[in-house]
């Protein structure tokens, strides 16, 4: 059997189909164009290895990809990161959690908050106290939200002092 041979232009063709925004599989172009799944696949899996075409799923991407995305796109307007994410095949989303994740790389692993400095060791112990503090006080909630219902049940199954 002789193998069919493509020419450059279709290969383009089919790469720019699966590239975004476009973003359209490989079972798709087999069937609209006649070239076989599997050649469709071989050259997807060249295109991403010479850079020419993305995963299209952020969650693949390695960390040096992603700290490189987030590189790219820090000086952009926030159309133009949502032009780069288009471009891309990935959600403006998925580039916040991975600036987030930059940012903090170097951290004590504890978010700042809006204008605490994470270096300030009072700052990071009254944070501390303050989650404790806000856990018992959840804990009590939770344990009066149950006694509320106990009673409530109590209530319906041996009927109130009121009404005997």
């Amino acid at each position: 059997m002789e193998q069919k041979r493509y020419t450059a232009e279709q290969k383009r063709w089919v790469i720019e189909q699966m590239s975004p925004p476009l973003n359209r599989t490989v079972v798709e172009l087999a069937r609209q164009s006649g070239i076989t799944a599997v050649t469709l696949r071989t050259w997807r899996n060249e295109a991403i290895a010479a850079g020419e075409l993305s995963r299209g799923d952020g969650r693949k991407w390695s960390s040096a990809q992603k700290f490189q995305a987030v590189l790219e796109t820090a000086p952009l307007s926030a159309q133009e990161v949502s032009e780069y994410c288009r471009r891309k095949g990935i959600h403006v989303d998925q580039l916040r959690q991975w600036r987030a994740a930059c940012e903090q790389a170097n951290g004590t692993g504890v978010p700042a908050a809006a204008g605490t400095p994470v270096d300030n060791p009072s700052a990071l112990k009254r944070v501390k106290e303050l989650e404790r503090e806000l856990r018992r006080k959840e804990a009590a909630l939770a344990e009066a939200a149950a006694l509320l219902m106990l009673r409530k049940k109590a209530d319906a199954i041996w009927g109130t002092e009121e009404e005997e």
